[in-house]
């Protein structure tokens, strides 16, 4: 092996011990926080990679990080983006802000639903291992994924709509903006942000971002976060193309779940709604920008703006082939602007900010999901 190749190797082996020290660090035993300082409890789709991670040298422990996550599911299969396990007065908003009235503890929001792919990995990856694990989640993943298509789909076409920012697991991306300006902060109570006291603040969301957060989760707590009022009356209303195709992804992978598992009912139903989605998606794209782009239901309007999330079509497997062409172009006038792909906004955008959190930075998650997507399409 030539020195070159040797160095990489050990850097590569050095990688992936540090890695696997901040899982192992961060492990509380069933569930893994993001940070034990900034983020001590559990995310949801943080989870879902987390259990990716383990699953390199712990598939036991990378399912029981799954298995945790959805002992906190509703009963009517929606799956919050955090669970609060463990009391932590260093983080706000906490349990006593979002009073979801849930045993465990948890948010009134969810999170894009990566774990029927996840789950969908680790059992082809140890079938006999892990089907035990994989029938266990399956009519979990069955009914978060009905939760969306009752309760997130309004249009009948398979898109997903939010209802806060922190749904999108792109906080502050420029596309919440304008839907986002609208909503009425007149009334939210005091609060003190525990996250800039740990973090730069010109890597965060701003205090006006934040004024809006806090109004829509206390429009959600003040009706007891109702799914179907959210979604029918809720001040922040958007079909994100990221979520939708997060989830579309997800339902081709529960799919293959349901066929390998022997469930064909369920099996049937998911085709329909696939079916359903690959025509919807349509209604995304916005010509003028040549990608598909969230849409703001509330103003009635499309928000032209390429993100990271508008290369998840081709993870998602959807889309026309001069669709599909345009979105390769965008991505190869983007690696001329910038040193690292991909960033979380187009560069030549007004809103470009390298810095602040989803508004410019390059995120690895989003970054694995367009490249595994690309990969699929022998890109």
């Amino acid at each position: 092996m030539s020195d070159s190749r040797t160095r990489e190797s050990t850097r590569q082996c050095d990688l992936d011990q540090k890695a696997r020290a901040i899982l192992e660090r961060n492990d509380r035993g069933g569930y893994t926080v993001p940070n034990g300082e900034v983020y001590p409890f559990q995310w949801n789709w943080d989870s879902a990679f987390v259990a990716l991670g383990f699953s390199t040298f712990a598939p036991a422990r990378a399912w029981a990080e799954l298995e945790t996550l959805f002992r906190a599911q509703w009963p009517d299969g929606f799956v919050p983006h955090i669970v609060f396990w463990k009391p932590d007065p260093g983080y706000f908003p906490g349990p006593e802000v979002w009073q979801a009235g849930r045993d465990p503890a948890t948010s009134g929001i969810t999170q894009p639903p990566v774990a029927a792919s996840v789950v969908r990995w680790l059992f082809e990856a140890d079938r006999e291992g892990g089907r035990e694990h994989a029938e266990r989640l399956f009519p979990a993943l069955v009914g978060w994924h009905r939760w969306f298509a009752e309760f997130r789909d309004p249009l009948k076409k398979g898109l997903v709509l939010v209802v806060h920012p922190w749904e999108t697991g792109r906080d502050n991306s420029p596309e919440w903006d304008a839907p986002a300006a609208a909503v009425d902060t007149s009334r939210i109570a005091p609060y003190e942000r525990r996250d800039i006291a740990k973090l730069d603040h010109g890597m965060r969301p701003t205090k006006e971002d934040y004024d809006r957060y806090l109004a829509i989760l206390e429009f959600g707590r003040d009706h007891s976060w109702d799914h179907s009022l959210m979604a029918e009356c809720g001040p922040f209303r958007v079909l994100d193309v990221g979520m939708t195709m997060i989830l579309i992804r997800a339902e081709r992978d529960l799919l293959a779940l349901a066929e390998m598992l022997g469930h064909e009912a369920e099996a049937a139903e998911i085709r329909k709604r696939l079916d359903r989605a690959a025509e919807g998606v349509s209604f995304l794209w916005n010509e003028e920008v040549g990608a598909f782009c969230s849409y703001d239901m509330v103003a009635g309007r499309s928000l032209p703006m390429i993100t990271s999330a508008a290369f998840l079509p081709f993870y998602a497997g959807v889309g026309t082939p001069e669709q599909r062409a345009a979105l390769l172009d965008h991505l190869a006038r983007i690696a001329s602007r910038v040193r690292y792909l991909v960033p979380s906004l187009d560069p030549e955008h007004g809103a470009f900010d390298a810095i602040r959190y989803w508004r410019g930075p390059v995120w690895a998650v989003v970054n694995f999901l367009i490249a595994r997507g690309l990969a699929d399409e022998g890109e």
